[in-house]
């Protein structure tokens, strides 16, 4: 499996899981968080082999599109990136400005 593809739909997964079903939230945890195997996932819920892989699949191509209207990990990533310029930023030019510090801390807080 590409790590890349991993990343991804672990990160669209702790965004969007709470818009999935059960089944859903749980085939893909097992499928991507705990590297369960189609055919382990399978006897687990006593399914075939093909439903489980329907079943991500579809999942998958939910993910995206909650992605592609809702931009949720997008607009994270790129908030990530300015937050982490304007730390840099601050501690190069103003390292022994307390306020700014907090301020910067405040918005860290806000995304966890």
């Amino acid at each position: 499996m590409e790590i890349e593809k991993t990343n991804r739909m672990n990160a669209l997964f702790e965004f969007y899981a709470t818009l999935l079903t059960e089944k859903q939230m749980n085939y893909m945890e097992l499928y991507y968080a705990d590297d369960f195997s189609l055919g382990e996932i399978a006897e687990e819920y006593n399914v075939s082999r093909q439903a489980v892989y329907d079943n991500i699949k579809r999942t998958e191509k939910i993910l995206e599109e909650y992605e592609r209207k809702l931009h949720l990990v997008s607009d994270y990533i790129v908030r990530e990136e300015q937050l982490e310029k304007l730390e840099h930023y601050v501690k190069e030019h103003y390292p022994k400005d307390e306020t700014l510090a907090s301020g910067i801390k405040e918005l860290q807080d806000l995304d966890e």
